[in-house]
């Protein structure tokens, strides 16, 4: 017997406690990871113009932010430091009282609970402001390897639970895996920037960092924008060589290449909401052109349903807060 009765899709979006019962992507502030910019001094909370809301914080002011950030249980912070001097090499980056060292070793003793996760690159402690040493305008792919795993190594022993490497080095996460390894940190696990795109959208982290390159680009080095096979094979490059969780930055503009990540493998994927990306949102909320706190948590929403089941983002905080 056909009754030829009529689709109703609309039943289930008809009560809000409906619609929350059937809700296929679920934000939580556990997705969360919250990136901090750390700087020398005390009491230091410089506000960076082109990202509302977020500052240079000396070490101090840094513990104070992750009481906050703890209290909404978001559960993670990623550090990326600013060092008191820039040299050819970057020697801060891998100091026994570098920025970075000092922050996690102070942020560890505060919240021994919170996953600390540090940066490893070059570019914000370089004077050129390039991801790898140079020879003239050359980025040095295999001598580059050797500082970053005195960086990395470095960051282990103030007490990193989490290195992430994002200078894009051909080989990076296996040099990296081997001497953590080779000095016992076995457990320390590698977040590997493998497929991070030569972006647009990076300009504001610029500022906040101090890192623009002095010269050139980082097209050698990040990919191009149009290629979407290449991050396969970067993603099973980086895994083979022992990365644990995988990165795609930037995230909105890349949702697509998350998917696509997601579909091709099983371990964690995290998603950078970028600078550029907050810096939008903020800019478009100040000129009353849509509603900050719908946008904010549409967008995160999107980056955790194309396949990211970690999001490093400046609207984590408010994000948490919101949820």
């Amino acid at each position: 017997m056909n009754f030829n009765l009529p689709v109703r899709p609309r039943r289930l979006r008809s009560h809000a406690t409906l619609r929350r019962m059937v809700r296929e992507t679920c934000l939580t502030p556990t997705d969360f990871i919250y990136p901090l910019f750390i700087t020398h001094g005390e009491g230091i909370r410089q506000p960076i113009a082109a990202m509302p809301g977020i500052a240079q914080l000396s070490v101090d002011q840094a513990v104070a932010e992750v009481a906050e950030v703890v209290k909404l249980d978001i559960p993670s912070v990623i550090l990326f430091g600013i060092p008191e001097e820039k040299d050819a090499v970057g020697l801060e980056n891998f100091a026994a009282d570098g920025i970075i060292q000092e922050a996690t070793r102070a942020l560890k003793r505060a919240y021994p609970q919170l996953m600390v996760i540090t940066d490893v690159c070059l570019c914000e402690y370089t004077h050129h402001g390039h991801c790898g040493l140079i020879r003239g305008e050359e980025i040095l792919n295999d001598e580059t390897l050797e500082i970053l795993q005195r960086v990395a190594l470095s960051h282990a022993r103030a007490g990193a639970d989490i290195v992430a490497p994002s200078g894009m080095m051909d080989g990076m996460v296996g040099a990296i895996r081997t001497i953590l390894d080779k000095h016992d940190f076995t457990n320390v696990t590698i977040l590997s920037y493998a497929v991070k795109y030569a972006s647009a959208f990076y300009g504001p982290f610029r500022e906040a960092a101090g890192g623009a390159p002095k010269f050139g680009d980082r097209k050698s080095h990040q990919m191009d924008p149009a290629n979407g096979r290449e991050a396969r094979r970067e993603v099973a490059l980086d895994l083979a060589e022992g990365a644990d969780l995988i990165m795609v930055k930037p995230a909105l503009a890349y949702l697509d290449i998350i998917r696509q990540t997601r579909e091709q493998c099983d371990v964690p994927i995290a998603a950078y909401n970028v600078s550029g990306e907050y810096a939008m949102i903020k800019a478009a909320a100040a000129n009353g052109w849509l509603n900050e706190q719908a946008a904010v948590l549409e967008l995160l929403t999107s980056i955790k349903r194309a396949g990211a089941d970690l999001i490093l983002t400046y609207h984590a905080k408010d994000a948490a807060k919101w949820i």
